[in-house]
């Protein structure tokens, strides 16, 4: 859009007018239920007089009155009293009207265009504020300092990038480049849409940045994701010994939490109350929500319990803090909370919320959770909709997700790959792919999760060929592969027996191989025994990250099946000295809707003798059966539970047998686990399927083992 701007002046002339006479209608207040008389017939006395009826006006038939008698007195084109009037239109809700007395004024000027931009801009009626300039510089009106602002803001809002640095323009056309507010206000509107290289353009000439000018730079950056960036200007503004504000605070612990940066955020914590702003709403917000995404649930958890506003974003924080750290049940039961407070969930809260359920593992959960999006406002909408897909894949249940993805009308790319991935989890590596094949005929162009989802899905099921395929296929899409590409080829190709192709993948890699790439040549070394490959991957593991528990234990594993018992040691000292110790095992199981937990050793359940004499009863039928535990793994396989312990006491065996004594015939058992299932438990799980004849659903640390009649869905390969 081009401007054109002329400098124009408009002298208004006013009759005198007699006002001894006039009285006002008796519905008016007070104020105008006695005779006016005007001792001067004066201009000013006009304009005075009608200026204070006006502020006294709290209705539109005070609007209507008065407009009647600045016809009566000839005083319609008085273009002060005009002004006021359109401003008091627009207090009072009354924009139209006061788009009427703008309209017949016969040529306005600037104090007029930018009475009725400001009543537009307050109505939010932001593409009227536009709108209008536009009509003012068709006007040949030039605009002033106070028409600028609500200009700018309107077109922040709308994000406006070509119009609004055609305002920025017109700022230097009429001497303005150099006001505080107008470039505080140009600050905004580039921040707002996302220019963040224009406004520190901006900033960095300013002469004096002010609290409004550090803040505005400050949120911008916070607020398009560039958190360090944010940081560094905040570390800046402290300098210049600016005193900053609540609303930069904010700003800046969103940026700590971005990065979860919790030593700092402790210290502007202190600040805040070193300020006295700890007790500013949005604030406490910002806080919570620091703390949470830090992992400190706790201290997120006490300063919410101190708040509990109906604020829904407060509630979000809480919620999603909860459900990234692992505290699945804490953040399902705060959402009852919330329900049972009246306080209105967004979609945000649902989706978090889901997120739990796919932590907790409990189909029941799921279930449950499902149910209220079906009946609620989101129940079309998509995202929530992925996350329920994502949520049954992990509740182990690969059909209800399909059901869910079935019923999705307008699916993208990101519902499709989300289907993917449940059943790569699920190690339905034929099935992925066929949905792949849909995906194409549907015209979406898969995205980089969707190969992720695509390459595990063969890798868990040992199609070695067509998840190299796939992987060759990315350059076709434009897809660059990541290090979990380049990971998961790696795991493909390892777990098929193929270490030397392998190895020479990551060699060829054009990008340095992580820690995730090695870990899964290591892993497969494990898997096959392959000593001198593995202590390699496991060096360069441990150049990487050496202090990450489960590559020493994969590393001492590998020893032991090749029975260097002085390797083993070896591990087992440097473990020591780093002061890592291996997770514990323990396994889950969901009877009747909750959740039972079953460690090792642990007898403190109150029907332990009951599991332990149906443990007994297990281990007896399987030895009858010929049963023969693979002892060298069952002894040395870290990813196992505690060695000292019986093979027939390891967590999921006591969870089974607690399910077989606390349902009835023919239920399918479903257990959740820690760890990755060792060689012995899955040989005996598949054996006791088929004696109990029962389903039993197992997700184990990497993926979901469906067993059945003595089989196992993935095929022994895991």
């Amino acid at each position: 859009m081009s401007f054109t701007i002329i400098s124009q002046q408009r002298i208004f002339r006013f009759p005198h007018l007699q006002l001894n006479n006039f009285i006002f209608n008796f519905t008016f207040p007070l104020v105008f239920s006695s005779s006016i008389h005007i001792s001067s017939h004066s201009s000013n006395d006009a304009e005075s007089l009608y200026t204070s009826l006006l502020k006294k006006s709290t209705h539109r038939s005070h609007l209507n009155q008065i407009h009647n008698q600045l016809y009566i007195h000839g005083l319609q084109n008085n273009g002060f009293i005009i002004t006021k009037f359109i401003n008091v239109c627009s207090d009072l809700n009354e924009i139209d009207y006061a788009r009427h007395m703008f309209d017949e004024f016969p040529h306005p000027y600037v104090f007029l265009w930018n009475a009725i931009i400001r009543g537009y801009s307050t109505h939010n009626k932001l593409e009227n504020v536009v709108e209008t300039y536009s009509r003012m510089q068709q006007a040949f009106v030039n605009p002033d300092a106070f028409t600028f602002p609500y200009v700018l803001r309107a077109c922040g809002a709308l994000l406006a990038v070509g119009y609004g640095r055609a305002i920025h323009a017109q700022l230097f056309r009429h001497g303005f480049e150099k006001d505080p507010f107008l470039q505080n206000g140009l600050l905004s509107f580039y921040t707002k849409c996302e220019e963040n290289s224009r406004a520190r353009v901006i900033f960095n000439r300013l002469r004096c940045r002010d609290v409004v000018s550090w803040t505005l730079m400050i949120s911008g950056y916070a607020q398009n994701g560039q958190s360090m960036e944010a940081l560094r200007i905040f570390r800046d503004m402290r300098v210049s010994n600016v005193k900053p504000d609540w609303i930069a605070l904010v700003s800046v612990s969103k940026a700590y939490a971005d990065v979860e940066e919790l030593y700092q955020g402790r210290s502007l914590h202190s600040l805040v109350i070193k300020m006295g702003h700890e007790f500013e709403p949005d604030l406490r917000v910002a806080l919570t929500s620091l703390y949470a995404k830090c992992g400190q649930v706790m201290i997120a958890k006490s300063l919410f319990d101190q708040t509990r506003a109906e604020d829904v974003m407060l509630w979000n924080s809480m919620i999603s803090g909860f459900a990234k750290s692992g505290h699945a049940n804490e953040a399902l039961k705060l959402f009852n909370d919330m329900l049972s407070t009246n306080i209105q969930p967004d979609s945000v809260t649902v989706q978090s919320s889901v997120l739990a359920c796919a932590q907790l593992g409990s189909l029941e959960q799921a279930k449950w959770m499902d149910s209220y999006v079906q009946n609620s406002k989101f129940k079309d909408n998509v995202i929530v909709n992925t996350t329920l897909i994502d949520m049954y894949a992990k509740c182990g249940s690969i059909e209800l997700a399909r059901k869910v993805f079935n019923h999705i009308k307008d699916k993208d790319v990101v519902v499709w790959s989300a289907m993917i991935m449940g059943y790569a989890l699920h190690g339905r590596g034929r099935e992925a792919i066929n949905l792949f094949n849909e995906m194409k005929s549907a015209h979406v162009r898969p995205n980089d999760v969707t190969f992720l989802g695509l390459i595990t899905a063969c890798s868990h099921s040992g199609l070695v060929d067509e998840g190299w395929e796939i992987f060759a296929s990315m350059h076709n899409y434009r897809v660059e592969p990541h290090q979990k590409h380049y990971a998961s080829v790696v795991d493909l190709l390892g777990r098929g027996g193929y270490l030397e192709k392998a190895y020479n993948f990551i060699i060829g890699m054009p990008i340095e191989p992580g820690i995730s790439v090695w870990g899964a040549l290591l892993s497969a070394c494990k898997m096959h025994r392959h000593v001198n490959l593995g202590e390699y991957a496991a060096e360069r593991v441990f150049a990487l990250d050496g202090k990450k528990t489960g590559h020493y234990v994969q590393l001492s594993n590998l020893y032991a099946s090749a029975r260097m018992w002085d390797g083993v040691a070896k591990i087992r000292v440097a473990m020591k000295s780093r002061g890592l110790v291996k997770d514990i095992g323990f396994s889950m199981i969901e009877i009747n809707g909750k959740l039972e937990g079953f460690r090792v050793g642990d007898e403190s359940h109150p029907r332990w003798s009951e599991i332990y004499e149906k443990v007994e009863w297990l281990e007896t039928r399987l030895m009858e059966c010929g049963f023969a535990g693979d002892a060298e793994s069952g002894v040395h396989d870290l990813d196992g539970e505690e060695r000292e312990m019986s093979l027939c006491n390891h967590s999921e065996r006591v969870a089974i047998a607690y399910g077989l004594i606390s349902t009835c015939a023919g239920t399918t058992l479903r257990i959740i686990k820690n760890l990755r299932a060792c060689v012995n438990c899955h040989l005996a799980t598949k054996m006791i399927s088929k004696l109990v004849d029962r389903e039993i659903v197992v997700r184990d640390a990497n993926r979901f083992h469906h067993f059945k009649d003595g089989i196992c869905s993935c095929g022994d390969y895991w």
